[in-house]
């Protein structure tokens, strides 16, 4: 492979960010979030798991990286 995981999965966040920025907001100013309340709880979900898949690649990276090193030696 000719980058590593954390360069690809870096850039694929590149791409993959302002998407789910523009679908976000879509959801926000559709009225579907009546009150501050629905809006809190939006916000409280979508940036954590935004950042939760983010992290997550970095999770798989490390558990791979074990698995690896323990099947060779």
């Amino acid at each position: 492979m000719k980058y590593s995981f954390t360069a690809l999965w870096n850039i694929t966040f590149v791409f993959v960010g302002p998407f789910w920025f523009v679908l976000a907001w879509m959801i926000w100013a559709s009225g579907q979030l009546q009150t501050v309340g629905d809006k809190m709880t939006y916000l409280a979900v979508v940036i954590p798991g935004f950042l939760v898949i983010y992290l997550s690649g970095f999770f798989i990276e490390r558990w791979h990286k074990k698995k690896k090193k323990a099947s060779m030696g």
